[in-house]
């Protein structure tokens, strides 16, 4: 059984892409055994490197280490690998997380040049956004607002977006790609520029046996990085790696202990929705946004009206850096969002049941001290680390 910890359904802000259009899907059927195939190509890859020679890129002569991070067995206590949703076709390798960095920083993905995946995904912003909503090649502005990708690999029903309407994150990968809002391309013509560059011959070469660009194999490479950005060297960490997670942190002050017992405790139940040591949901829940919903979220996918106003709870990790919050990016701060489960959450009937309390809405009635002392523990999930590392960086020169 799971054990949880931290404050109700708060739907931090992993792009995964912000509106809601209809998309081709991808890796699946008879196109699942070609990634499959792509990947034993992967497996059958020489040792012996080609060298890239490019003046615009910044990588090192050997691969940075994406496929054998050393996580602390304390990170991984408390059902954490249970979590994760990498596929058994497709694991992370270092020439493949290699090749997915550099596509994930490429503005070449859209349609003019302007939008990489990196632009709405900022590594100092916890790879999200820090306006509501991103903007696309165009100018236009996204539906949603932008999830930090910090730990997206744990996530067990292994879904993405808010809406939860990518069954992959393989298939997730391609779509903002796709969106005429984002970054405007066709697959095909987005195999076609990619073949056109040199050092595109030499990536995919490295990660896959051959130059061959493919969606499917794009797909791959921008999944085994996204996969690899494990964040596990926070404040927080420090003091799960000294004692057990019930007792008080030697590292933590009065008020951040206080804040991690309210987020475990009966009185706030914060950890009824997100999960382990890394924060995560395991499943779309309504929270009490909205009396009248706005966006239908999940259910707008399903067309179920019993999924109306659901939304992936995303994992908290380097949340006091993910601001704005919501889906839509309506609360600016993390005591902003305090206050909302504190006193504002809105009665509908899909609202989720750990939320209401007979057939009202559940009220945590915390003081403000409780209030704040619960906004300084979630600051202790930020990983200077992870947001400065070289490996996760921009490798393209200015």
């Amino acid at each position: 059984m799971k054990k949880y910890f931290i404050p109700f359904c708060l739907l931090a802000s992993i792009i995964m892409s912000c509106s809601k259009d209809e998309y081709i899907d991808v890796l699946t059927g008879d196109e699942q055994e070609i990634a499959n195939q792509e990947t034993n190509d992967a497996d059958d890859v020489t040792s012996e490197n080609l060298e890239l020679n490019d003046a615009n890129l910044i990588l090192p002569s050997t691969p940075f280490n994406y496929a054998n991070i050393a996580i602390p067995n304390f990170f991984l206590d408390n059902d954490v690998q249970q979590e994760d949703n990498t596929p058994n076709n497709n694991p992370i390798t270092d020439n493949g997380a290699t090749l997915g960095r550099v596509l994930f920083y490429d503005t070449k993905l859209s349609l003019n040049n302007t939008i990489s995946c990196a632009s709405c995904h900022i590594q100092e912003n916890g790879f999200s956004d820090p306006n509501a909503l991103s903007t696309g090649f165009d100018g236009e502005l996204t539906s949603r607002n932008s999830m930090g990708l910090a730990n997206a690999r744990f996530y067990e029903n292994g879904r993405f977006f808010w809406d939860e309407r990518a069954a992959t994150l393989e298939t997730q990968t391609l779509i903002p790609i796709q969106d005429l809002v984002e970054m405007g391309m066709t697959l095909e013509d987005l195999e076609i520029k990619l073949a056109q560059e040199d050092y595109y011959s030499t990536l995919f070469t490295n990660a896959f046996g051959n130059a061959t660009v493919t969606s499917e194999r794009i797909a791959l490479a921008l999944s085994q990085f996204i996969r690899s950005m494990v964040s596990f060297e926070s404040k927080f960490d420090e003091g799960l790696a000294q004692t057990n997670i019930n007792n008080d942190f030697p590292n933590f002050t009065a008020s951040e202990n206080r804040g991690k017992d309210l987020f475990m405790s009966n009185q706030t139940r914060c950890f009824d929705c997100h999960a382990t040591n890394v924060f995560v949901g395991d499943a779309a829940r309504n929270n009490g946004l909205d009396a009248t919903i706005t966006d239908p979220g999940v259910g707008g996918i399903t067309g179920n009206n019993n999924d109306l106003g659901e939304f992936k709870v995303p994992s908290l990790r380097n949340i006091a850096l993910t601001a704005p919050y919501m889906h839509d990016g309506r609360f600016a701060t993390l005591a902003e969002v305090i206050e909302h489960y504190d006193n504002g959450v809105q009665n509908n009937p899909n609202l989720d049941n750990r939320l209401t309390q007979g057939n009202n809405v559940r009220r945590l009635n915390l003081s403000n001290a409780d209030k704040q002392a619960l906004v300084d523990f979630l600051n202790t999930l930020t990983d200077e680390a992870f947001i400065t590392d070289e490996k996760y960086s921009d490798p393209f020169l200015e």
